[in-house]
C-alpha cells in the first residue's frame, strides 16, 4: 500500500499514525506540507529514520522546490520523486490511503 501524508508534522500527527499503520514493504509519499516530515535535522527525522527500516519513504520534488527546500536537505535514503513518479508509484502499490 501506498499511504500519503500531506500535512506537516509541526500541525498534526498524520505521520505518526501513518506509520503505526503502515505495514512492512508498504510505502509513504510525503506531499504538499507533509515534505517537512522528510527533512534532517528536525524532531522528526529520527521517527522517520526508524520507520524507513520497514517502509520506504518518498517525497515529491515539487512540492519541496515550492516551499523553498533543496533536496540536499532531504533524509538520506528518502527518494525524491517527481508527478510522474508519483504516478508510477499509485500503479506499483495498487492501494493509496490518503493521511488528511
Amino acid at each position: 500500500m501506498l499511504h500519503t501524508v500531506n500535512k506537516s508534522p509541526f500541525q498534526t500527527r498524520n505521520l505518526e499514525s501513518c506509520l503505526r499503520h503502515a505495514l512492512p514493504g508498504s510505502a509513504v509519499l510525503l506531499i504538499e506540507d507533509g515534505v517537512y516530515a522528510a527533512l534532517q535535522d528536525t524532531p522528526f527525522a529520527d521517527m522517520v529514520r526508524k520507520a524507513m527500516e520497514q517502509v520506504r519513504f518518498y517525497v515529491l520534488g515539487p512540492d519541496l522546490e515550492a516551499r523553498g527546500m533543496e533536496p540536499s536537505k532531504v533524509i538520506d535514503g528518502i527518494e525524491v520523486v517527481d508527478y510522474g513518479g508519483f504516478v508510477d508509484l499509485t500503479v506499483e502499490y495498487g492501494t493509496v490511503q490518503s493521511w488528511l
